[in-house]
């Protein structure tokens, strides 16, 4: 498993996932950050800054947790889904989180 340290507007978040699959997801971040002013909506999804990945994680906080990979896009895949944007082609951003929440799916199911 690899992990990947976001800050959010919430405090600090840590996502698991496959080491297999973690470059899709950092590569899926900056993809958003760089489309994300493109919306012409102006309630625009907050994303989280990207601020490390590393390979073993150790929580001392008990206010901090772990999230998994799966679950984390999924959310992601929702806040996206609902947004009433007309004007920007969504549907490629929405495709991207889906391939990556797909694979995430059939690697659930393969365990």
């Amino acid at each position: 498993m690899r992990y990947l340290m976001l800050q959010e507007n919430s405090g600090l978040q840590f996502v698991a996932l496959p080491e297999s699959h973690m470059y899709q997801l950092v590569a899926l971040f900056k993809r958003l950050h760089k489309e994300i002013d493109k919306l012409t909506i102006s309630d625009r999804p907050v994303l989280p800054t990207v601020l490390a990945e590393c390979a073993d994680l150790d929580l001392l906080g008990s206010e901090l947790s772990i999230t998994d990979g799966l679950d984390y896009v999924s959310g992601l895949e929702r806040r996206f889904a609902s947004l009433q944007e007309s004007e920007y082609p969504l549907i490629s951003l929405l495709t991207e989180i889906r391939a990556l929440q797909a694979q995430l799916e059939f690697l659930n199911e393969e365990e």
